[in-house]
């Protein structure tokens, strides 16, 4: 940094002290969350939660908190000692009385301290109090009870209720202090007071309550909540002390001796709460509160929402059983859009309490409709708008905005890199407001993924941020954030499939992408490429279908396409073939209206891959056919990949001519281009062509070829695949053991990549070549478990294949009529998907299966029909 440490200067006033303190802080650079690391590291504790909140009052932070942040933002130790005496200096004089408005001492009585006499030495008996004398100004006859009425419906919480008593364990020495924290409406009240009722018996003197109002237009101070316990516990209204540290020690010396519970509901910080605990050991506290108050020393308990069955016992206690249980599935549905938040349920409740007359489903159907659901969601004085939005108002302004940029992202849960790029800031940062908002429970840390935390935002908090952000965020800054996301999300998806080495489309979409992290950020992503998707997929599909679904022909349409292209490489390892086809097709039309023939092209081909799979051969052949005429004259190494999808049909079709020259054309491509990968998928394509025609050597030294370049590029899918196609080799020449380690080497290539369906391609033909080795059992089973594997992903050529292999597990255990029922079923799936070469293959087989069965005509007729195949497909 260039300019000096901020000075504090002759500040007059604590507000113009607390000014010039934050001025440290922004001239530090650093996030709460970074000086509370850095405060760590000297051995100061400084909880991000106590920074923020004392810079955004006006009363003075105590001189630890001063010194630890001064030190922290950078400051050596003239400044600290500067900074502290500043603090020193300003809390002696008179404008330091004014400024925070402390009330002139009375004369008399109340201008000292009231000192309590000891207590007696055998203790209070229950009901009565040790301290100030009868006659003196503490005097008192009935124990307080200030807890509110026990809520008469109160429902799903007794297993929290259990731990919470068991952590209230008074047997263990000194006061306990119980923080129950949560989201606003989760019901927190409501369970402290119920918990204060229960545990009521267990304090005798008495039990105080208050609520804070911490998250108010106007939180209480300690020293009123004191004036009001004061006179609780009995002291009179003139004698309460006017100092806040002679209230302090008086409420102390009162609570030694006694055994009270004490309620401190609704508060916003720790300074709140601290002079409000009890110290006698018999004592307990209840502090509720929206925050995680990370610098309280307490027990802790989070309550989160209702799950459905407790959701719907509230709302039948609510309305009564025999009301709720005669629509239930608009029970259920009121249930479901209020998100288990017992205020929403709560509030939904009252509404159709009120009005009997109402059926359930006009207050579900109202509910299912995000525009108007939090207006519904009010009843009374009694709003789920309002109360969220007290949370909100009591945010700073970053974390404001970042809550109302979150409302744009798609869910349902979504990591940190999402707000790096919504905000247009480092992960680190982002992290740090993560964490802010996590503290105010309106952001909730879901499971912990690949790359770190993943996070969520309850949906009715969504929805509130989403009207907020209407109203304060103009039109041209959200699609900005959107762009930006988009563009961070497409180069994640490039990033990651580029290291995964799976496919053979070319190079990313780097024109399309408008915004991306460092690489430093980056290489926790790229570690795992699979677990990265895996953590990301429902995210990635649903910001595509909300972009297209806003965008239309707009800015983001193209990189909503484009991230739909990108995710191809992940669907097809991950079998994720539904979503494959859904996602790309409503791209594709998106696309074609736009006039986007570049992603049009790139949509075509990927859709050309999936119906391959799928064996929709005729489909499979016209995507890749459009995806060579929109990229006509366009990149060299797309051209070189949709050509060698089309080889590919057209081999498995049985088409061999027209295979190989589009085979041949692809290397061409692909080895003007340098797209390796491609070059080893054509040339292993020529490989199986020449297979399937009986050049078993030509195939070998095309399938070792393949492998050496894959090999030494990396290619860890074209390696596994040359080492299928050599497996097959040898399965043709009879080298039956040199072909089991292939397929094994295979297998485990895609196993550790992912791809349960390349991984079945390889032990399907490996229990084939077990069987032919004699190792039956184990050959049948992995035979059995690859036919399971193929129609769960409906892929009907692995069927047809691992059934064939069944055919001929049969024939070799002498058992031609059970190989017959088996070669049947190859040959009419074969025949389904018109893969002619295989057909004939199947046909030879049942033709020896009729033959071995004793029916020398049907076999016959069946080897002059393979022949015909065979002749046709040459």
């Amino acid at each position: 940094m260039t300019t000096p440490l901020p000075r504090p200067g002759a500040a007059r006033t604590a507000a113009e002290f607390v000014a010039r303190l934050r001025g440290v802080k922004a001239w530090s650079r650093l996030s709460y969350r970074a000086l509370e690391r850095r405060a760590r590291r000297v051995g100061d504790q400084l909880p991000a939660s106590t920074v923020a909140t004392s810079l955004n009052r006006v009363s003075l932070p105590s001189e630890e908190v001063v010194a630890a942040l001064v030190r922290a933002c950078g400051g050596d130790p003239a400044a600290v000692r500067e900074w502290v005496e500043a603090r020193r200096a300003l809390t002696l004089s008179d404008h330091f009385v004014s400024a925070v408005g402390m009330p002139e001492q009375a004369p008399g009585p109340s201008a000292e301290p009231v000192t309590a006499s000891p207590a007696a030495p055998a203790g209070p008996e229950p009901g009565t109090h040790a301290g100030p004398r009868p006659d003196g100004p503490a005097a008192r006859q009935v124990a307080p009870c200030l807890l509110p009425p026990d809520l008469p419906l109160f429902v799903g919480r007794d297993g929290e209720l259990s731990e919470t008593r068991r952590l209230l364990d008074l047997t263990s020495s000194g006061p306990v202090t119980m923080l129950i924290s949560g989201p606003a409406g989760v019901g927190k009240t409501a369970f402290a007071v119920r918990l204060g009722h229960l545990l009521a018996a267990q304090f005798p003197d008495g039990q105080l309550y208050i609520d804070l109002g911490g998250f108010g237009d106007e939180p209480l101070e300690p020293i009123t909540v004191l004036g009001a316990f004061l006179r609780a516990l009995g002291v009179r209204g003139g004698t309460v002390p006017s100092e806040l540290m002679s209230r302090i020690h008086l409420y102390r010396t009162l609570l030694a001796q006694r055994q009270m519970l004490i309620v401190l509901d609704n508060a916003a910080t720790t300074r709140q709460v601290t002079d409000l605990l009890p110290n006698g050991g018999r004592c307990a506290a209840i502090v509720t509160s929206r925050t995680t108050l990370a610098d309280l020393g307490s027990r802790r308990l989070s309550l989160g929402t209702l799950d459905q069955a407790a959701g719907l016992a509230l709302l039948g206690e609510m309305l009564g059983r025999e009301r709720a249980a005669a629509e239930p599935a608009a029970a259920r549905s009121i249930v479901e859009t209020c998100s288990g938040l017992p205020l929403a349920v709560w509030v939904a409740g009252a509404r159709l309490a009120a009005r009997p007359h109402w059926p359930l489903t006009k207050v579900a159907q109202a509910l299912a409709d995000e525009q108007r659901r939090l207006d519904e969601l009010a009843v009374g004085d009694v709003a789920v708008r309002a109360s969220l939005e007290l949370t909100y108002r009591g945010m700073t302004p970053t974390a404001q905005q970042a809550l109302l940029m979150l409302s744009l992202s798609p869910g349902p849960d979504f990591a940190a890199w999402t707000l790096a790029a919504l905000l247009d800031t480092t992960l680190s940062d982002a992290e740090a407001i993560l964490d802010d908002l996590v503290e105010v429970h309106l952001v909730e840390i879901g499971a912990v993924g690949a790359s770190g935390f993943r996070y969520r935002l309850h949906d009715l908090v969504r929805l509130l941020g989403r009207e907020l952000l209407e109203r304060e965020v103009p039109r041209r800054s959200r699609t900005e954030a959107l762009t930006r996301l988009l563009g961070a999300s497409l180069h994640l998806t490039d990033l990651t499939a580029d290291a995964l080495g799976a496919d053979f489309q070319g190079g990313p979409q780097a024109q399309m992408v408008s915004w991306r992290l460092p690489a430093t950020d980056t290489d926790q992503f790229v570690a795992d490429p699979v677990a990265w998707f895996d953590d990301e997929r429902r995210f990635l599909i649903a910001l595509v279908d909300q972009a297209l679904d806003d965008a239309g022909t707009g800015p983001a349409a193209g990189p909503a396409t484009g991230l739909a292209a990108g995710l191809t490489t992940f669907f097809q390892v991950r079998s994720h073939f539904d979503e494959w086809e859904r996602l790309q097709g409503q791209a594709l039309k998106a696309a074609l209206h736009a006039a986007d023939l570049r992603s049009a092209a790139k949509l075509h081909r990927c859709l050309g891959e999936l119906t391959t799979i799928l064996d929709r051969y005729p489909e499979a052949l016209e995507h890749f056919e459009q995806a060579l005429l929109l990229a006509h004259g366009q990149d060299l190494a797309f051209q070189a990949s949709a050509t060698a999808g089309l080889a590919y049909v057209h081999r498995l079709l049985g088409q061999y001519d027209p295979a190989v020259r589009h085979f041949e054309e692809a290397v061409d491509l692909a080895r003007s281009v340098g797209n390796v990968n491609c070059l080893v998928y054509a040339t292993n394509g020529i490989g199986v062509i020449d297979l399937e025609q009986g050049r078993v050597d030509a195939a070998r030294q095309r399938f070792e070829e393949c492998l050496g370049m894959s090999r030494a590029a990396g290619y860890r899918p074209g390696e596994a695949q040359a080492l299928r196609c050599l497996g097959q080799s040898h399965r043709a020449l009879g080298t039956y053991p040199i072909a089991a380690d292939c397929f094994r080497q295979a297998a485990s290539i895609s196993e550790d990549l992912g791809d349960r369906l390349s991984a079945t391609h390889a032990n399907c033909w490996l229990g084939d070549v077990l069987v032919r080795q004699g190792e039956h059992a184990e050959g049948r089973r992995l035979l059995a478990r690859s036919l399971w594997t193929y129609r769960e992903f409906g892929n009907l050529w692995g069927e047809a294949a691992t059934v064939y292999a069944l055919a001929e597990a049969q024939l070799a255990a002498g058992r031609p009529v059970q190989a017959r029922r088996r070669a049947e079923a190859a040959v009419d799936l074969w025949r389904r998907v018109g893969a002619r070469s295989w057909l004939a293959v199947g046909l030879e087989t049942l033709a020896e299966a009729h033959r071995l069965a004793g029916d020398p005509v049907a076999s016959s007729r069946i080897r002059a029909e393979a022949s015909a195949v065979r002749a046709a497909g040459m």
